[in-house]
């Protein structure tokens, strides 16, 4: 699957995963060039209001970002758990995050949706962390929710 001319027709569950899991391994290495690979040019992966700054855009920030957590801050990630679909080029993981200089650990999961070619073209991070009063709606920053379809005033009037 590393061929960036693969089809999304050509996607099995097995293939996803390893995709995910070789980034994870990119990522581990803090190798820019590698990490950035397993992307579309214009990827964007999304995080909570008030992490990092807000979305990583592009292949080569995202690949940047990730190799300055591991040398700033000695991070490592696990995956825990992988669920791929291919007919939707959808997967969904559940990873840990340990900044080993700090000693803190994070948990989430993460949804992937793959582009036609194969490649990660975005990433919606969410965190198991306390709720923040402060703010009325506890959303992804940046990401459309509306434009994606996704339940906004008529959140528990008859949908599930």
């Amino acid at each position: 699957m590393r061929d960036a001319e693969t089809p999304a027709a050509a996607l099995t569950a097995a293939a996803m995963e390893g995709w995910i899991r070789g980034y994870f391994d990119a990522c581990n290495a803090g190798d820019i060039e590698r990490i950035a690979s397993y992307f579309e040019p214009q990827a964007v992966h999304y995080f909570p209001p008030g992490m990092y700054g807000g979305p990583f855009r592009g292949a080569e920030t995202i690949a940047r970002k990730w190799h300055e957590a591991v040398t700033g801050l000695g991070s490592v990630w696990a995956i825990d758990q992988v669920l791929c679909d291919p007919p939707t080029r959808r997967a969904v993981i559940e990873w840990s995050h340990l900044k080993r200089r700090s000693g803190v650990l994070l948990r989430g999961d993460e949804w992937y949706l793959f582009s036609p070619r194969g490649l990660i073209a975005e990433i919606r991070a969410y965190y198991a962390s306390p709720q923040d009063s402060s703010l009325r709606a506890l959303e992804l920053a940046g990401f459309d929710y509306a434009g994606r379809g996704y339940s906004m005033a008529d959140v528990g009037k008859g949908r599930s």
